[in-house]
């Protein structure tokens, strides 16, 4: 991929991210919270398989 396909993407997706946030904040705020509790569950899961090698 050239690197101005490269640039010309990033910029898109970074214009739809912020068209998402300034149009529908209250879904995107939602969104986020999603993603980070996934996350959060993902950390916990990893941490207790680790402490589970321990003991």
């Amino acid at each position: 991929m050239s690197p101005n396909v490269k640039k010309i993407l990033i910029v898109g997706v970074i214009a739809l991210v912020l068209f998402f946030l300034i149009s529908r904040p209250t879904q995107s705020a939602d969104a986020v919270h999603n993603v980070l509790g996934w996350l959060r569950d993902g950390a916990e899961a990893i941490v207790t398989f680790v402490r589970s090698l321990f003991n």
